[in-house]
C-alpha cells in the first residue's frame, strides 16, 4: 500500500525494488530514487519500534556501499552513485529518545513519517504526516566562495545626497604691487658761462644839502 501512495510522501519518487535481504534480521522494505536519481531508502513498521532506526541506518550503509553495483544492475534507472543514500522511517508513531537521535544525527539524512489508516465507507487509504525532516547543516564558507555563489542582489538605487555646496570665499584683492621707481632722466644742461667779474662800484661821497637861512 506504501509504495501505492509515494506521492504523499515525496513528489517524484521511483519504486527500483522492495524486501531485500540484509542480514538475518534486517529487511531493505522498499529502494527508490528521487528524481534528482538519489537513493532513497524506505523503511516501514506496524508499531512504535525504536530499533527500526538502527535497521535503518544497516540498510543505509549497505545501499552506500553497492551503490555503483545497484545502478550497473537497474540500468533503467537514473541513479546517481555520488550522491550518499537517504532513509525514511514510516511508523504510527516514534518515541522521544528516536526523535531526539534522529535530530543530532549529522552527516545522514533521515527523515520520519507518521502513518494513519483511514476508512471512509468504501473508500480507504493511509494518511502521512512528516514529523522530523532533515536539514542540510550550513557549512562556513570562505568570502571569496560566498561572493561567488550568492546571486548578486540588485540594491535599490539611493538617490545622491545633495551635497552641501561649499559658501562662497570672499574674494582676496590683490594688493597693487609698489612699482619700481623710475629712474629720472636728467637732461644735461649746458655748462654756465663763466660771468665776468665785475668791478666794485666806487662809492661816492655823500652830496651835501645847503642849509638856507
Amino acid at each position: 500500500m506504501i509504495t501505492k501512495e509515494m506521492d504523499q510522501i515525496e513528489k517524484d519518487l521511483t519504486t527500483i525494488c522492495s524486501n531485500i535481504p540484509i542480514n538475518d534480521k534486517t529487511t531493505l522494505d522498499v529502494l527508490c530514487h528521487d528524481g534528482n536519481g538519489q537513493l532513497v531508502i524506505i523503511q516501514l513498521n506496524v508499531s512504535q519500534d525504536d530499533v527500526m532506526l538502527l535497521r535503518g541506518i544497516q540498510s543505509l550503509d549497505y545501499v552506500d556501499k553497492f551503490k555503483s553495483f545497484l545502478k550497473a544492475t537497474y540500468s533503467k534507472h537514473k541513479i546517481d552513485d555520488k550522491e550518499k543514500p537517504r532513509l525514511i522511517l514510516i511508523a504510527p508513531s516514534f518515541s522521544d529518545a528516536v526523535r531526539r537521535a534522529v535530530e543530532s544525527m549529522q552527516g545522514i539524512h533521515v527523515d520520519l513519517y507518521e502513518w494513519e489508516y483511514l476508512k471512509l465507507g468504501d473508500h480507504k487509504g493511509l494518511r502521512l504526516q512528516p514529523i522530523s525532516t532533515w536539514k542540510p547543516m550550513e557549512k562556513p564558507k570562505e568570502a571569496k566562495e560566498e561572493k561567488e555563489e550568492k546571486p548578486v542582489e540588485k540594491k535599490r538605487e539611493s538617490k545622491p545626497a545633495k551635497k552641501k555646496e561649499p559658501e562662497p570665499t570672499p574674494e582676496k584683492k590683490e594688493e597693487p604691487k609698489p612699482e619700481p621707481p623710475k629712474e629720472e632722466f636728467e637732461f644735461p644742461f649746458p655748462p654756465e658761462e663763466p660771468k665776468e667779474e665785475k668791478e666794485p662800484e666806487k662809492e661816492e661821497p655823500p652830496k651835501r644839502r645847503l642849509k638856507l637861512f
